[in-house]
């Protein structure tokens, strides 16, 4: 086999070398930009990750095509793309992370999503389509978390509660069932032992419609269980017992 046979066979072949850099490129600059608003704000995937994800979906697109245009296949060249879609949800489930009652990481795994997506679109050379998305995608990130952090400051309540008990385990899923029918969320939460039981800690976030009435309910379904000796809680400033 000679060089030109190599050359015209295996790499000088639709697109062309100049158009697939160029489309990894563009995947890589969509990634890098998703990544880097991630990983400033600290979440679980960040810059190289995103960067990853978007080069990976970019070569599955372009394998698929050109496998249909240098074999002159008849198979569908978006197959390698549909799986590559389906198959970074798995991925994106790494991203999430429980605490108690609340998951956390949906942002992230969603934004995984999207730069696979737009790495397809760079992958088939659709580079308007890869920007426009990736620009709409970081509005969404920035612009959108802080519009979404502004109506939640100016609906919700955050508390900290002080429980002491002799069962830790029966309190904490106390904790965590009245946190869930009254839709809290639960964060901070820390047990220490003492002389005369134990001492559990946690920090309650109430967000949305009717806060003030689950608040109430909240409290009233801690001081109703006979596992719980005594609940106290602060907000604005105001202990109350």
């Amino acid at each position: 086999m000679t060089w030109d046979t190599i050359w015209n066979e295996y790499i000088n072949m639709e697109p062309g070398i100049a158009a697939i850099c160029l489309r990894l490129f563009c995947a890589m600059l969509v990634g890098m930009l998703i990544g880097m608003e991630r990983e400033f704000t600290h979440r679980p995937a960040g810059l190289r990750t995103h960067i990853l994800v978007a080069l990976g979906a970019c070569v599955a697109s372009l394998m698929g095509e050109m496998i249909f245009t240098h074999y002159n296949s008849s198979a569908d060249p978006a197959r390698l793309s549909a799986q590559v879609i389906t198959g970074v949800g798995f991925l994106g489930a790494g991203t999430f992370m429980k605490e108690g009652v609340n998951v956390k990481g949906l942002t992230t795994a969603a934004s995984v999503w999207a730069v696979a997506c737009l790495g397809i679109a760079a992958g088939f050379g659709f580079y308007v389509i890869a920007v426009a998305g990736m620009i709409f995608t970081l509005i969404t990130l920035t612009i959108f978390e802080a519009l979404q952090r502004k109506l939640i400051h100016n609906h919700s309540a955050e508390d900290r509660f002080l429980i002491r008990t002799t069962d830790v385990p029966a309190a904490l899923e106390l904790i965590n069932k009245a946190a869930a029918g009254s839709k809290v969320t639960i964060f901070e939460l820390n047990a220490t032992r003492q002389e005369d039981g134990y001492r559990i800690t946690f920090r309650a976030w109430f967000t949305g419609r009717k806060n003030e009435q689950r608040r109430r309910e909240f409290f009233a379904k801690l001081v109703s269980d006979a596992c719980i000796e005594e609940v106290s809680y602060q907000s604005n400033a105001e202990s109350k017992v």
